[in-house]
């Protein structure tokens, strides 16, 4: 089995701790990382030889699993012609096809498509998209955001001041944050019908405030980093209706949801719901690459277009970068040939089977699974390094935060890894001290 010579792992990690900084992490933290040099199908393998099956899909996008053909070979064929060119004045083949089947697949009103590098990235244009949207219709006063506590759309300014001021992991930049509306998240639970009360919060937020607000800000059906909590159906389409009715504009967050991980291509489908914009990302190059797209309807694009200054404000440098494109269009084109349905169905019962027990638990506060999503609440918050340590040691890979252990595996992982990760990480809860 390959591997590094074991000084070249001590040199590698030895450099990487006083040099390099990950995730939400210290420069010199004590929470292990742990060097890979390969990977193949749901597997991670280690500079020392060991193999973990990977339960998070690279966060989330890894959907088709690690190293497969048909990207690759769509990474080769675009390599050959062009790895970049500026999208500023020029356009190409990869681009083109993309934006055609995104629009396709999409909510049928979503016809304009903005490619960004980002999740992040993403949210920001959305945002700007709104705002503009509003000052070509001379309502420039509607400038700010509303959203649900709970909530997480990313680490840029923009994108932060629309997460959880607490689960959200971005309390210290608070007051350099613009100030947006926060409504209560509902507490509705997905597969329960939505009452009235629990549409007050936002239905009050809406009506005393829309005269302010550009737009409404939600990642549909299931709340990824700030909880990971799956909310009714029913409530996302009484929030399109109150939107409607206080002329604000609906920006779904797909980002974590998109490309099936909920058991629909878009989470918002769950609802019926079309938004007004919808941001994509992480699955959408099947891991291979950093690329998100905002999508929107051609009654947002076309008042941009027709307000002042008459043109989009927004232009990345890596703008629908030709490798990104070309492998984002082979990744969605292998999930219309997999039966990805019946793959994430099957996925979502193993969890349900292998998962529910774990409520027994005293440490575990509640177990839910949706989709090809699994997730284990605790009580308290995990010991990063020890919980790490321990399932790298069972051979799993498995990325926990704050009381939350889930798992979001690749589609293509069969019943007995699928039941190896389900097992350990049911070994490792039950052994957490209360």
């Amino acid at each position: 089995m390959k591997k590094l010579p074991a000084q070249k792992v001590e040199e590698l990690l030895n450099y990487d701790y006083h040099h390099i900084w990950h995730p939400y992490s210290a420069m010199h933290g004590e929470v292990p990382v742990y060097p890979v040099i390969s990977a193949q199908g749901v597997r991670i393998r280690l500079a020392d030889g060991r193999q973990l099956i990977d339960g998070m899909a690279s966060w989330w996008c890894a959907v088709h699993g690690y190293n497969h053909p048909v990207l690759n070979r769509a990474i080769r064929d675009q390599l050959e012609e062009m790895a970049h060119v500026m999208f500023g004045g020029l356009t190409h083949p990869p681009a083109v096809q993309l934006a055609e089947k995104l629009v396709e697949i999409s909510p049928s009103a979503l016809t304009s498509v903005f490619f960004a590098d980002s999740g992040s990235v993403a949210v920001e244009v959305a945002m700007k998209m709104a705002m503009q949207y509003w000052h070509a219709r001379d309502l420039p006063a509607k400038n700010h955001f509303a959203t649900i506590y709970s909530g997480y759309h990313g680490d840029t300014i923009g994108a932060m001041s629309v997460c959880d001021p607490v689960t959200g992991m971005h309390g210290l930049f608070a007051e350099s944050l613009a100030k947006q509306y926060f409504a209560e998240s509902p507490n509705c639970r997905f597969g329960s019908p939505c009452t009235q009360m629990d549409m007050e919060s936002l239905t009050n937020l809406l009506e005393n405030h829309h005269q302010q607000i550009a737009a409404l800000i939600l990642e549909p059906i299931v709340q990824g980093a700030g909880g990971m909590r799956f909310y009714s159906a029913d409530y996302l389409a009484r929030a399109r209706k109150l939107c409607d009715r206080y002329q604000v504009l609906l920006i779904a967050d797909e980002i974590a949801t998109g490309f099936g991980r909920s058991g629909k291509m878009f989470a918002c489908e769950h609802a019926a719901v079309t938004p007004d914009i919808m941001c994509i990302g992480k699955a959408l190059t099947g891991g291979y690459m950093s690329l998100a797209a905002t999508l929107t309807t051609s009654e947002v694009s076309q008042t941009i277009d027709q307000g002042d200054p008459g043109v989009f404000m927004h232009g990345p440098t890596f703008m629908a970068n030709p490798l990104a494109c070309a492998v984002s269009l082979a990744s969605i084109l292998l999930l219309d040939d997999s039966n990805w349905q019946d793959r994430v169905n099957h996925i979502e019962q193993v969890l349900d089977a292998q998962l529910s027990h774990c409520i027994d638990f005293s440490q575990v506060n509640d177990v839910r699974v949706l989709g090809a999503i699994g997730v284990i609440e605790l009580h308290q918050a995990v010991d990063m390094k020890s919980i790490t340590e321990q399932f790298v040691d069972a051979g799993v890979w498995v990325r926990p935060f704050g009381k939350l252990v889930y798992l979001m595996p690749p589609f293509i992982i069969n019943d007995s890894d699928l039941t190896k990760l389900c097992q350990v990480v049911s070994e490792v809860v039950g052994n957490i001290p209360d």
